[in-house]
């Protein structure tokens, strides 16, 4: 057989046996949706209970892959804004039992639900009446049979080929737990703006700045009034460096822009003699302060039959718009807003 056509066997396998790895986890996907029920709104209710007081936290334990899966449901429960940390069940027997308190509520995951490792956080949940939610597939397990409330893992098969590997019931869990915490902060109504708090750094904070935060304001806010002539705007444009100064009314009130590409269209012997009012732009588009600076970018570079470069950042009064700021493309380009 030519070298050339048994790779291409090998490659048509390798395809087959994932695509085949990734329906049977489909599958699981599908079939845990369908098996949902009462049990997964009672969940959701003894976690919001224990946050009533805001003194409980949620705690996830599990052993082996479970753990692992365990640990990244407690970061995403956190970062959602229910708090949550995970403690390892072997750790737990030997000292860490002590960071659970009657206030919280315990998720304990074991596909088997025979992990031997949970057994001193089980008994430990029902010695001090903690409500304990447990994750795995046997209802009358050791784990299921002691449960406060059983999130049940419907039967379906591992992908791995010997099913074994932890891989189907892994991927099932994993989604569970999400499930969860997006429920449980859909029922919150956690705004874009308090979800930043939980995450200040990395690329999701920086598609959260807000306008305030990255917009130019008082003394480095280019701006003139409505009286001057273009002589003195010039200064203006100039002496800021930022392509634009705003032309304002009476109490700071906008009344239009002037930018680059205005001096470049009204260029000639006059313009320096000319009223800001017959170069400036009328009716700029504007921003409010509290949006959002992907908002912001979003707007200069998709609105308009060009892209235009900044944006005026207002503040809606009875007399008008109000002029707090300004704030450029560049601005959210370098702030890693994209």
């Amino acid at each position: 057989m030519p070298v050339t056509s048994s790779r291409n066997n090998s490659q048509q396998d390798s395809v087959s046996h994932a695509v085949s790895v990734l329906e049977k986890e489909a599958a699981g996907l599908a079939a845990l949706a369908e098996s949902l029920n009462g049990d997964f709104a009672a969940a959701i209710e003894a976690i919001e209970t224990m946050k009533v007081g805001h003194r409980g936290r949620l705690i996830v334990t599990g052993m082996g892959k479970s753990g692992h899966i365990g640990r990244k449901m407690a970061a995403t429960f956190a970062s959602t804004g229910t708090p949550s940390y995970f403690v390892h069940p072997g750790e737990a027997s030997h000292g860490d039992l002590g960071m659970v308190t009657e206030d919280d509520v315990v998720i304990a995951i074991s596909n088997s639900g025979e992990a031997p490792e949970l057994s001193d956080m089980i008994h430990y949940t029902r010695r001090f009446r903690i409500p304990l939610i447990a994750i795995t597939s046997k209802a009358d397990s050791s784990l299921g049979s002691h449960a406060d409330i059983v999130l049940l893992l419907p039967p379906v098969g591992e992908a791995c080929p010997n099913g074994l590997a932890p891989t189907t019931s892994t991927t099932m869990t994993l989604a569970l737990g999400d499930a969860l915490a997006v429920t449980l902060l859909a029922r919150m109504g956690l705004t874009p703006e308090q979800y930043k708090v939980f995450h200040p750094g990395g690329k999701l904070g920086q598609k959260l700045l807000k306008v305030a935060e990255l917009m130019h304001k008082g003394p480095d806010l280019p701006q003139i009034a409505e009286t001057e002539t273009m002589d003195a705007a010039l200064l203006a444009l100039t002496g800021k460096n930022l392509g634009a100064v705003v032309v304002t009314g009476e109490n700071g009130l906008l009344r239009g822009i002037i930018t680059d590409g205005d001096l470049k269209r009204h260029m000639g012997p006059d313009l320096l003699a000319k009223r800001v009012t017959a170069v400036m732009t009328a009716s700029p588009k504007t921003i409010a302060e509290n949006a959002l600076a992907a908002e912001a970018l979003d707007i200069m570079l998709t609105h308009f039959q060009s892209p235009i470069t900044c944006l005026v950042v207002t503040r809606k009064t009875p007399e008008g718009e109000h002029v707090t700021g300004l704030i450029r493309v560049q601005d959210c380009l370098q702030a890693g807003v994209a």
